[in-house]
């Protein structure tokens, strides 16, 4: 399984890049905000790597970031989102926004991609708000644990003791979930426990 390639960007098209590596082109298919990103052509470039390997073919699809590949991983255990339509809501929403619009139950926002109507984005926005939350904390948690050296399981840390937090004060905790991970967008990951609660807290009275 490919999981990265680093080489030199050779070209590009609407959905795809070819990625040279010591002298081996590979095709990888890409959101259009991740292909906005890359170098010109002849320059350096690394992108995640989700390898889609069926009966009789294989396809690489890249990203800009792990974070954008797990949300491709999510998308596409939604029914009906295959690979083009996760690609049309990356395009389409950055991850933030991605995040902000599932925690919020944002169907209008989801609807933006091509491909993505509105029954279909409700079932995205309702069939992924926990798992989303969860992912979300789990990147928060990691940063937090890269930035201040804390060598600790990263799935443990200030976002996920918000979390608990507003389900100790009687929130649901898909509810919690969804705040927290749209406040932790807001004021960052290194923030301070109770302002996390605080800024949890003011999403769940909005």
């Amino acid at each position: 399984m490919i999981a990265k390639l680093t080489g030199r960007l050779d070209s590009t098209g609407d959905d795809w890049a070819i990625i040279d590596c010591a002298g081996v082109g590979y095709l990888v298919h890409c959101a259009s905000r991740t292909l906005a990103r890359l170098p010109a052509v002849g320059g350096q470039v690394s992108l995640v790597v989700e390898t889609l390997l069926r009966e009789d073919s294989l396809r690489l699809i890249g990203f800009a970031s792990a974070a954008e590949r797990d949300w491709f991983r999510l998308l596409t255990q939604v029914q009906g989102v295959g690979a083009r339509i996760a690609l049309s809501i990356l395009s389409a929403l950055e991850v933030d926004d991605l995040v902000r619009a599932i925690a919020a139950q944002d169907k209008a926002l989801l609807s933006r991609a091509d491909g993505v109507g509105p029954k279909l984005a409700q079932r995205i926005a309702i069939e992924l708000r926990d798992k989303a939350a969860g992912l979300m904390l789990g990147h928060a948690a990691r940063a937090q644990a890269q930035t201040t050296g804390d060598k600790r399981d990263p799935s443990v840390g200030v976002a996920a003791d918000a979390v608990s937090a507003l389900v100790n004060l009687g929130y649901g905790r898909s509810e919690a979930f969804g705040a927290v991970a749209t406040a932790s967008q807001v004021v960052g990951a290194k923030t301070k426990l109770e302002d996390l609660i605080r800024a949890g807290l003011r999403e769940l009275a909005k």
